[in-house]
């Protein structure tokens, strides 16, 4: 049997991932989470084969979650199930360990092939965002990266320092340097163009 943990925040969708699971005869759904910490702890005390995640989800993302597992040297393998085809959100995505990244609108039968395909130690990505991934590549690094997400969420300067325990100054070059970057003329505009490549 593979053991699976599945991690969504909308409960009609893991509800119906999960019935979907159950009824292949090879998988087993051990856990369920509706947000990355919860995932996180679960995976820990489940110990799955596989996890499947949204990215979007509060408290820790999918991709966070993802690398939190990976640093955590945890075994189980990781396939993003997620309604966005961003090529920086793959790109992300596969840096941070995962094995499959599948779209919501993709057959349901695709899912548990996906799932047996990862568990041998293959590979299950939507085809049509694989070449585009290359294409582009994300700007940003890390602490840029949680800082315009942060700075997109509304928070100040100063809530923003307080919050990564950071000079003001110092998210205040963060923001710069990643505005200058995307060649936006805001931090607000930065955001919403790094949100709509999966940079964020």
């Amino acid at each position: 049997m593979i053991r699976v943990l599945i991690a969504e925040d909308q409960t009609m969708i893991l509800g119906a991932l999960a019935a979907m699971l159950d009824m292949e005869d090879d998988i087993e759904v051990v856990g369920r989470a509706a947000n990355g910490k919860d995932a996180l702890q679960l995976a820990l005390d489940t110990q799955p084969d596989v996890v499947v995640t949204d990215i979007e989800m509060p408290g820790m993302t999918g991709l966070e979650f993802a690398t939190a597992l990976k640093e955590r040297q945890h075994p189980a393998r990781i396939i993003i199930v997620t309604t966005f085809a961003r090529p920086g959100y793959l790109r992300r995505a596969l840096s941070a360990g995962v094995r499959g990244y599948l779209l919501k609108d993709a057959p349901a039968n695709q899912l548990a092939e996906a799932i047996r395909n990862v568990q041998r130690g293959g590979k299950a990505i939507a085809p049509e965002l694989a070449a585009e991934a290359w294409d582009t590549e994300d700007p940003l690094n890390d602490r840029e990266r949680q800082v315009l997400r942060l700075a997109g969420e509304g928070l100040t300067s100063g809530e923003i320092a307080k919050q990564l325990f950071l000079s003001e100054g110092t998210v205040r070059n963060y923001l710069s340097e990643a505005i200058g970057k995307l060649g936006a003329s805001n931090r607000v505009e930065a955001a919403r163009i790094a949100r709509q490549k999966g940079w964020l």
